[in-house]
């Protein structure tokens, strides 16, 4: 987290405390059972709000469908809140996605339940009463998290913050949508402008991970290898069917990677990181990485999103950014890119259903949920 206070994160929370109380005011007390929990200050309602997911799980909270169309409206308000014009428009359409997925699936997949893509299955819950001095929002479903941690009417955490596409880029009438065609474009022509020597330290693997590396960890830790697709799940699955659909889709994007055990060590999360950092790039390359950082941090509010800007353009914090890449360079074929510092991990990877399913998150290993903020909080509040 840039360590300089900002007004934005105190309009931000001022945002979110009002429109995720306009909501909770319009539920039933059916409704607020699924969509209130205790503060993040009480042990049990922390470790849930450190529980997310990106796969089509119960993540937990109200979800849309059960909402009338006036709560699912403040909803998305809250929703927006956290993020940018962007950023919220980008969202929307992955919750749109789920549509398309459920054709180009040919209506069969289930997951369980009903219906099994479903834009109606996004999870809204609120930790804590907003405006308390310590509360909590998150917003999930397939392909989307949002957690969000307000300490003393500041706005402290925007992070883990995952979105992804899936389809990656479906035809349109006349054209096509391609919803973080931008992250995954800009990330390739930054890596194309790396010279031989720039390449050697910037190349992970010449094969892609099937997946992010950091998985849905609450915590980044040194040695991190990628979480298998059976660990992304709340749970185990009664019907031992989807449990097979689970172990299926697994194996078969192993054997697309061609992943060993050592492949997997080779790209793994570490300290100090991999890749090539910014302090060996040419100004045109430092301008590059500013540019993908900021299509990352430009998923915040306006205000925060600028002052991300801002602790980018730090060159000295720059110098710490490292980029790697993993797979082909070849705009349609698998591949995986990752950004790491000590305050930003960026990670990408566009490798599934035939490098048209894409993942991208967006974390703060010193920062993510907030978890240092809250710590220097208890202890305050200790004494």
């Amino acid at each position: 987290m840039p360590p300089a206070p900002a007004p934005g994160r105190e309009s931000a929370a001022a945002a979110m405390t009002h429109a995720a109380a306009t909501w909770l005011g319009t539920l039933s007390q059916e409704q607020r059972y699924f969509a209130l929990f205790d503060s993040p200050l009480d042990p049990e309602a922390e470790a849930e709000r450190l529980r997310w997911f990106y796969t089509p799980t119960n993540h937990g909270g109200l979800a849309v469908r059960e909402q009338s169309a006036y709560q699912q409206s403040l909803a998305m308000q809250l929703v927006a809140t956290g993020l940018s014009e962007a950023g919220y428009a980008t969202v929307a359409t992955v919750m749109g996605l789920e549509n398309v997925l459920d054709q180009v699936e040919g209506w069969r997949i289930t997951w369980g339940r009903e219906r099994g893509r479903d834009p109606g299955l996004y999870w809204l819950r609120i930790f804590g009463q907003p405006g308390d001095p310590v509360w909590a929002w998150r917003f999930g479903g397939h392909h989307i998290s949002l957690n969000n941690l307000i300490v003393a009417d500041r706005l402290v955490s925007t992070t883990p913050c995952f979105i992804g596409a899936d389809p990656a880029k479906t035809a349109l009438l006349g054209g096509s949508l391609n919803t973080l065609g931008g992250i995954e474009d800009q990330a390739r022509q930054l890596a194309q402008t790396l010279k031989a020597p720039q390449w050697d330290q910037a190349l992970l693997h010449p094969s892609a991970v099937s997946d992010i590396v950091s998985g849905n960890r609450p915590r980044i830790r040194h040695g991190d290898t990628m979480m298998h697709m059976q660990d992304l799940w709340r749970g185990s699955f009664a019907d031992p069917a989807l449990t097979r659909l689970v172990d299926d889709i697994d194996r078969r994007a192993e054997a697309g990677s061609g992943y060993t055990e050592d492949d997997h060590a080779r790209v793994a999360i570490t300290v100090p990181p991999k890749g090539i950092s910014g302090r060996n790039l040419d100004e045109e390359q430092r301008r590059g990485l500013r540019r993908l950082l900021s299509l990352y941090t430009g998923r915040a509010p306006q205000d925060l999103a600028e002052e991300y800007s801002g602790h980018y353009a730090c060159d000295r914090v720059l110098d710490e950014v490292h980029f790697s890449w993993a797979g082909s360079l070849e705009a349609g074929e698998p591949h995986y890119y990752r950004l790491h510092g000590p305050d930003v991990l960026i990670e990408y990877d566009n490798t599934q259903r035939h490098a048209n399913h894409a993942h991208s998150v967006w974390r703060d290993p010193a920062c993510d949920f907030g978890l240092d903020v809250l710590a220097e909080h208890r202890a305050r509040s200790a004494h």
